[in-house]
């Protein structure tokens, strides 16, 4: 969905920021701004005293800072955090959420509010798409969570992963511009290898990103062994088929040391078989890729069931004689944060921190 949002600070890069000043005005002031939006990560200009009032008060009264606020607040037993964070452009929400472990975080940030790709196994599909975000709005999920827990992307071993609401290529031009702001060395500060984005395989913007001067990692959400199978799970195959996929993915340019990622949510009964194990290892055994496993993370009216730990491990196995495999372990299940949960959920039995 095309829906304009009102333009704000956060989203602006050094060369629109010297556009909004006007004819005449210093670059240093414009490289000033970018750097207390991003760098410090200020949640007010105010708090740029090196900014003098008179620009700080026409800025605010040209432009809305664009912060995000926090709508609801959701902490599960594993360290987990949930954000339902509120758009300022519109009060519409969307899901953001911080994953701890030892001294590495990773931050899963939104795309679009809800989105348009019916995967029959995900609860955000049950939404359909509300709009899409735009870069601020992207960039501001990630320096919300980031001021909020003191991280500093420069000084930790912190992650993106884009694979909240949305699908992300559907949203591309702001996507990349975000992208390219969360990981310029003056503005958030993020290494574009600690930056993922997943895609359900739309195959003309996957070449279009592989052209980009500055992108992060590429995940293919590949949920299948064969087409009928895939077009069941995820129906938008009817329109870009799995070997067309596949063959986009083998075209991929990928930059040294770089991997593509695949991703496969295993359902009891339906894809989860050594059949389908081998499958896939033709689909990927001459690609440069790593497949990372997620048993299906359960929500109401999710027609699938969530297998064995022996036929998860059955299947990593398999697929293990010829490329690496790693399952992933559910994080903030108890508060509906775990991959494919996200629908702005609020079980009674959730309680919602202050």
């Amino acid at each position: 969905m095309g829906l304009r949002v009102q333009p704000t600070l956060l989203g602006l890069d050094v060369a629109d920021l010297l556009d909004l000043l006007g004819p005449g005005a210093r670059p240093y002031r414009a490289r000033q701004i970018y750097d207390a939006l991003y760098k410090r990560n200020v949640a007010d200009l105010d708090e740029s005293t090196a900014l003098p009032k008179d620009l700080r008060d026409r800025l605010r009264a040209e432009l809305p800072h664009g912060r995000l606020s926090v709508d609801q607040r959701f902490q599960s037993g594993d360290g987990t955090i949930r954000y339902l964070l509120k758009l300022p452009a519109d009060g519409r929400t969307v899901e953001s959420v911080l994953m701890p472990q030892d001294d590495r975080h990773t931050i899963c940030i939104s795309s679009q509010v809800g989105c348009p790709v019916d995967c029959q196994f995900c609860l955000t599909a049950q939404m359909g798409l509300e709009r899409s975000l735009s870069a601020g709005e992207i960039v501001g999920q990630v320096l919300h969570v980031c001021r909020e827990n003191n991280l500093d992307p420069r000084n930790s071993h912190c992650n993106i992963v884009m694979m909240g609401m949305g699908e992300p290529l559907l949203n591309l031009p702001n996507v990349l511009k975000a992208t390219r702001i969360l990981c310029d060395d003056n503005g958030v500060g993020f290494s574009q290898r600690r930056v993922t984005v997943s895609t359900s395989g739309i195959v003309p913007k996957i070449a279009e990103l592989g052209k980009a001067e500055v992108r992060p990692n590429l995940a293919i959400s590949l949920n299948a062994s064969h087409e009928e199978q895939r077009i069941q799970l995820m129906p938008i195959t009817k329109k870009y088929h799995l070997a067309d996929l596949m063959e986009a993915c083998r075209a991929y340019p990928l930059r040294p040391r770089e991997f593509l990622f695949f991703e496969y949510v295993m359902l009891r009964g339906v894809n989860d078989t050594d059949a389908d194990a081998r499958r896939v290892v033709s689909l990927l055994g001459n690609m440069k890729a790593k497949l990372n496993i997620i048993a299906l993370n359960p929500g109401p009216g999710i027609p699938f069931q969530t297998p064995d730990p022996q036929r998860v491990d059955s299947f990593q196995k398999i697929i293990m004689r010829s490329l690496p495999c790693y399952v992933r372990r559910p994080r903030g299940l108890d508060i509906y944060a775990a991959c494919g949960q996200l629908k702005k959920m609020q079980p009674e039995s959730l309680v919602t921190i202050q």
